[in-house]
């Protein structure tokens, strides 16, 4: 009974600790599903600039009616590998008066306990002649790189899109959340920590269940009587008894006559 307990007690333990995880990656499905279904391609794409500047004269702040949403395709884990090319995409949605042109997209990395600290200022991506429309949808590719040299761990990335309207400069956060970021060489993601470890898991729960069964029929194998049959024994003393008695003579005598 108490090692039943136990293992009890080690499953809940395995899915709790796996409970943050799973609800953060179906919270990033759904991202991925609400995206998918509200953006579409409508822009002309620019190029990548490494050493591009966004600037202003102070803080830029989104314009009304500019919506976004981000999706990290085929990654809803948001898992980074150091030194190697992640992309995203970026929809825009212009429900307000005027036509937008896109300018760039830009991100930077945080440490998650303080964002005063950067981690890292990551590629500024260009877009020429990306025009949105009023009432129409549109999407944006991102690519960055983080360094190679950076510790892996979680980080919090924050995304801008920056965009004009009638000349006027204007910025969305299109995302503020935590990635993770692992080593390229040795990638060894959070779900396959969790399916690995939840598999020996259940293999050590398996192998418990059978030694208990065992154990069980073994108890029950040792408690059944053993009733021995037989007429050797018995013979014997029956024999030794009888000796010398009239009855063991005329036996003798009937077996030398036959």
């Amino acid at each position: 009974m108490a090692t039943r307990v136990w293992l009890t007690a080690l499953l809940l333990g395995f899915l709790v600790a796996a409970s943050p995880f799973t609800s953060r990656v179906a919270r990033a499905e759904s991202e991925e599903d609400a995206a998918a279904a509200e953006v579409v391609e409508g822009a002309d794409l620019g190029i990548v600039g490494d050493d591009t500047q966004v600037s202003s004269d102070g803080p830029l702040s989104p314009a009304p009616g500019v919506e976004t949403v981000v999706v990290f395709p085929k990654n809803a884990g948001k898992i980074v590998l150091a030194g190697e090319e992640t992309e995203l995409l970026v929809g825009l949605q212009n429900d307000g008066e005027s036509i937008l042109n896109v300018v760039a997209v830009h991100s930077t990395l945080h440490l998650p306990f303080d964002h005063n600290m950067y981690g890292q200022n990551l590629t500024v991506q260009n877009f020429f002649n990306s025009s949105v429309p009023v009432s129409v949808q549109a999407t944006f590719p991102y690519k960055f790189v983080v360094s190679k040299f950076l510790q892996p761990g979680a980080y919090d990335l924050v995304g801008y899109i920056v965009y004009e309207i009638d000349q006027h400069p204007y910025q969305n956060v299109f995302y503020n959340g935590t990635i993770e970021v692992v080593e390229a060489g040795g990638l060894l993601s959070v779900e396959s920590v969790f399916l690995i470890t939840l598999g020996f898991a259940l293999l050590g729960l398996f192998g418990l269940w059978a030694y208990g069964q065992v154990q069980q029929l073994s108890k029950k194998t040792k408690k059944a009587p053993k009733v021995e049959l037989g007429t050797g024994t018995t013979d014997a003393n029956i024999d030794e008894w009888l000796e010398g008695t009239s009855f063991v003579q005329r036996s003798k005598s009937k077996k030398k006559q036959t």
